[in-house]
């Protein structure tokens, strides 16, 4: 199994912080994912591009956006963990009928030893607490 050493998870948020130049939020994403680079591989899964895709109008465009991404199939287990944490979701009041991409995201973090690179760290917290998250304070 990976360890938090292998490499950081970025989260689809801090892509489109820099894809879109968001005012509020492109420096800190920007330098955030620079120094996770620094540090270890950084990677993508196929929810993060998926998301990512939305605002994209070729998918030759979103790959020249992401060459700098390794690419992680998502692994059984994360599906699996994703799913448990829906349940507890909707067991605590959650109104989707459906698991959200952020359980699928924090769980494939978790189950691959990686750290997660996000902006949005409520739920990841909340549903993964023992996950390694690279959040703004």
């Amino acid at each position: 199994m990976k360890t938090t050493r292998d490499g950081v998870l970025v989260d689809s948020n801090v892509i489109l912080d820099i894809l879109t130049d968001d005012p509020r939020w492109s420096v800190w994403s920007s330098r955030a994912l620079e120094e996770a680079a620094e540090q270890g591989p950084i990677f993508i899964n196929a929810v993060i591009y998926a998301e990512v895709s939305v605002g994209v109008r070729r998918i030759e465009d979103l790959d020249d956006a992401l060459t700098d991404f390794l690419y992680l199939d998502l692994p059984r287990a994360a599906c699996f963990l994703a799913g448990k944490c829906f349940l507890k979701y909707r067991r605590g009041g959650g109104l989707k009928t459906s698991p959200l991409p952020d359980f699928f995201i924090g769980a494939h973090a978790m189950v691959g030893g990686l750290r997660l690179l996000t902006r949005d760290q409520g739920r990841y917290r909340s549903y993964f607490p023992k996950l390694a998250v690279i959040a703004p304070k």
